[in-house]
């Protein structure tokens, strides 16, 4: 019984501390989006798709939209074809968690242009991928390899909210580009920065 029980603790605190590494196959996964269909990772195979952890409730995601740092990354990323999944895994009772009809306001009001909006309200999928904060951000090549994860740029630390985003380095559209002409990613990991994503536990 005690041996059971220690097994259950080590999965447990592995699966809730899980990471996932750049150059290695991305976690599937299936959720729901904001209009009640089921998405899966696994049928975009052959294209490149953005993760986004997002929270409109978070000071830090909150600028990257007011400012539309993060629509014109969408909007870059759609004209190379590129899927965006805006994953919400605030837990019910938590800052950022939504309902359907308020995320698609949300992507209304705020004019963002993901392909889908996610709803991980138990966490799963989030902790899965280790995401930490939002924004957090994750490439996955037409091939389902982790090709980048972290900020979205370096505007991080210090002083963030007096910045200037368009004047930092998007790490997302760097990424991307260096993925379309074959070449290494420069920057495959980097520190996320933002709010801690409001998991139930």
């Amino acid at each position: 019984m005690q041996y059971f029980l220690t097994l259950f603790i080590l999965i447990f605190f592995q699966f809730s501390h899980a990471n996932v590494q750049t150059e290695q196959i991305a976690p599937d996964f299936n959720l729901l989006n904001s209009y009640g269909e089921e998405v899966s990772l696994s049928e975009f195979k052959g294209q490149t798709v953005i993760l986004e952890w997002t929270n409109h409730g978070c000071p830090f995601v909150a600028k990257h939209y007011k400012t539309k740092n993060m629509q014109n990354t969408q909007a870059e990323a759609k004209k190379a074809n590129v899927i965006w999944l805006s994953i919400i895994s605030s837990a019910p009772g938590t800052q950022g968690f939504v309902g359907d009809r308020e995320a698609n306001e949300l992507t209304k009001l705020r004019s963002a242009v993901p392909s889908h909006v996610l709803l991980d309200s138990k966490g799963l999928v989030g902790k899965s991928y280790g995401a930490k904060t939002t924004p957090h951000m994750y490439l996955i090549d037409k091939f389902g390899i982790l090709k980048y994860q972290g900020a979205i740029d370096d505007a991080g630390g210090r002083g963030f909210m007096f910045k200037d985003l368009s004047e930092a380095k998007n790490y997302i559209l760097s990424a991307l580009d260096e993925l379309k002409k074959g070449k290494k990613i420069t920057d495959s990991a980097t520190k996320p920065y933002g709010c801690s994503v409001k998991y139930s536990s």
